[in-house]
């Protein structure tokens, strides 16, 4: 047995060494501390290029171009200068009918006066405004805004950028053998000149035309989808509007437009006198479903001019300066992706993988509702 002074000795004893031992440890994992950052950096191996093959069967997908110009361009684009809480009260300028006798329907070109907006409200091509319709909702509460594409360019209808239009169908549905009238479409189709009407916005970024004057535009469009398209179209080749730019279009722009019925078309004289003055700039094709066949005897929808157009389309879209856009009843995007598989194919293209790359760079643009 060991008594109690030889063990408080012999511990005293080994003192020294267990802080010889404990300042050695201290010391080296000061020094790996400051080396951390350096010993753990992943080591960069050498990586061999691997030859991309295409599986059997597979089509080649096309290279697509990112539209970084574009994009960083948009970063100054106006939005929500008025919001729902704080809408803005603009006046009715005008209010007509765009359809022909014997068209399906009804469908109304809307202007409003914004010069006394304060803050000004201001947008570009491809924006929508928010419509607040006056009354309340089967709950007593103020109706929900909706969106509505802008049909005019910045300087308006009048060249003088002091007003916005729209141009709007009335919703109508059947339900339990009653017609259905849609709240805000028919409020609008029948407010007056000198009516006050609740605006909020803009919004939106999807459908700006890119900055680049030699750019191609294809549109696709049905019923009031002719929205932006008709702002693009007015900036491109309205002569005024022209005059008023420092952006003079010298690309090629081509309009697919649907519509049930020949007096369903919508802006038609303007559309014909663009394609007179510009015939080299300008192509317009229509799908008028009531009244034209497509190639199996069914009628004809936009979609079926899509493929009609298939190699001329796709040797634009091949062009990383082409842009497509698709505004309309949502219902059209499963017929159009439909048949850009099929033109795509015959492009020897696939139109799965190559749709998000047009998408990713900034050239894929849809607004459908």
């Amino acid at each position: 047995m060991y008594s109690q002074s030889t063990v408080i000795a012999g511990g005293l004893a080994h003192i020294p060494v267990i802080i010889g031992v404990f300042s050695f440890i201290q010391k080296f994992f000061s020094k790996r501390a400051s080396n951390f950052p350096q010993d753990t950096e992943p080591k960069k191996s050498p990586v061999k290029p691997v030859e991309q093959k295409s599986a059997p069967n597979t089509a080649p997908v096309a290279k697509v171009t990112p539209n970084t110009v574009t994009k960083k361009k948009h970063a100054d684009v106006p939005v929500n200068i008025y919001r729902p809480k704080t809408p803005y009260e603009g006046t009715v300028i005008e209010n007509y009918s765009l359809l022909k006798e014997g068209a399906i329907g009804r469908v109304n070109h809307i202007t409003f006066d914004l010069k006394d907006s304060d803050p000004f409200l201001n947008y570009v091509e491809g924006q929508s405004i928010g419509i607040m319709p006056a009354g309340e909702d089967a709950n007593g509460k103020p109706h929900k805004l909706r969106l509505y594409s802008i049909a005019s360019t910045r300087h308006g209808d009048d060249f003088n950028g002091n007003t916005v239009s729209l141009c709007v169908r009335q919703l109508q549905y059947e339900k339990d053998g009653e017609t259905i009238n849609g709240v805000c479409s028919t409020y609008l189709c029948d407010i007056k000149p000198g009516d006050k009407v609740k605006i909020t916005g803009p919004v939106g970024k999807e459908m700006l035309l890119p900055e680049e004057e030699d750019a191609n535009i294809v549109m696709l469009a049905t019923g009031t989808g002719i929205a932006p398209m008709r702002a693009y179209l007015r900036r491109m080749f309205e002569p005024t509007e022209k005059e008023k730019n420092k952006w003079n279009f010298k690309g090629k722009a081509w309009l697919f437009m649907g519509a049930p019925k020949s007096a369903n078309l919508l802006y038609e004289e303007d559309l014909q006198r663009y394609l007179t003055d510009n015939p080299e700039n300008f192509k317009y094709t229509k799908a008028i479903s009531r009244e034209q066949q497509n190639t199996k005897g069914g009628r004809m929808y936009i979609q079926d001019r899509v493929l009609e157009s298939a190699n001329e389309l796709f040797n634009m879209i091949e062009d990383e300066k082409t842009h497509i856009y698709l505004c309309g009843l949502k219902g059209m995007e499963p017929g159009i992706d439909e048949a850009m598989t099929k033109a795509a194919e015959e492009k020897g293209l696939n139109w799965s993988e190559l749709r998000p790359q047009l998408k990713k760079a900034g050239r894929w643009h849809v607004e459908t509702y």
